[in-house]
């Protein structure tokens, strides 16, 4: 079956490098050679939503869940635990639910007075987690030890459908990131974060952004603003991106809501789902937090990415 989509119609984040140059090359080296493909189809079941994508462009469907069944797929989704080399303790694996429907639920919860959720990547960065002892001395190497990832890409179209959280205290979000950000001061190279959905307030108010150069001193940003949602019937939205060579795209319900052409990163970037409770960076719950109706959570009914295919209406041999 040939597997090329057109886009149908509208439908309803002083360094010059962390580490030594020579080892920054063998790091992504290693830490973007994903793991051997694991046989999936590669078209979407007719009992499934299609994409909102682009119009412009042929596409080819390359990886998707579409979370069918009843546990999480770990050959495709790992759970972050850690933030610059600490246990952030508010993430979990507990919270990430198939409810059998084809939907993923990530819950907000809570637990002996502490808030839970989780936060879902396609593979890791390479400071995340905390280094190990070098051998018998007082020294820690500060990369932990390196695992291939369950998928990294570079361009194409990445969307995902889904519900945003009701309660206050808590945030989603739908991005990509570099496994070696801020290895050096080329984000082209090093990689970009790429948010392609932050959703911080209940008030249907979310922003597209970019980070890159790491997040020390040498962090810069730039972003969309804050973007209000039209209201759908079932409070279902997609977020989509379009990563080419030349800049980024972004959309919300199958329509462009930004655009900027650079920085660009030319680095194969992991997919992360995420949820994150307010207060836990600096100790505690917010007091939003506290006061927050459970149970709550983002639903997600699908992400897919795709590859270009060809223009549209580029004439055929």
């Amino acid at each position: 079956m040939n597997n090329i989509i057109q886009g149908p119609a509208n439908i309803s984040k002083t360094i010059t490098c962390l580490l030594p140059l020579h080892f920054c090359l063998y790091v992504s080296c290693i830490i973007t050679q994903a793991a051997p493909d694991a046989k999936q189809e590669k078209t979407i079941p007719s009992r499934h939503l299609p994409s909102q994508l682009p119009q412009d462009k042929k596409w080819r469907l390359v990886w998707h869940d579409e979370f069918d069944g009843i546990q999480l797929d770990e050959s495709k989704w790992d759970y972050r635990l850690h933030l610059m080399q600490n246990r952030h303790k508010t993430w979990t694996k507990d919270g990430a639910v198939l409810d059998g429907k084809g939907l993923l639920k990530l819950t907000l919860h809570k637990k002996d007075g502490q808030f839970y959720s989780s936060h879902l990547q396609t593979g890791s960065n390479y400071l995340d987690q905390p280094g190990n002892k070098y051998g018998n001395t007082k020294f820690v190497w500060p990369v932990a030890e390196m695992k291939p990832p369950k998928f990294v890409h570079k361009y194409g179209y990445y969307e995902i459908r889904c519900k945003l959280p009701q309660q206050k205290g808590w945030w989603a979000a739908f991005w990509l990131q570099s496994p070696v950000i801020g290895s050096s001061l080329n984000p082209a190279e090093a990689g970009v974060e790429v948010d392609i959905m932050e959703n911080f307030t209940r008030d249907g108010i979310i922003s597209h952004n970019l980070h890159w150069n790491g997040y020390g001193k040498n962090h810069q940003h730039k972003g969309s603003g804050k973007l209000k949602l039209k209201a759908t019937d079932n409070k279902f939205h997609t977020f989509g991106l379009h990563w080419s060579p030349q800049g980024y795209a972004f959309y919300i319900d199958g329509k462009v809501s930004w655009t900027t052409d650079s920085p660009v990163s030319h680095r194969e970037q992991f997919i992360l789902i995420s949820t994150e409770c307010d207060g836990y960076r600096n100790g505690e719950a917010s007091p939003l937090l506290k006061k927050a109706n459970l149970p709550d959570a983002f639903i997600v009914d699908y992400v897919r990415v795709y590859d270009e295919a060809g223009d549209l209406n580029a004439n055929s041999e």
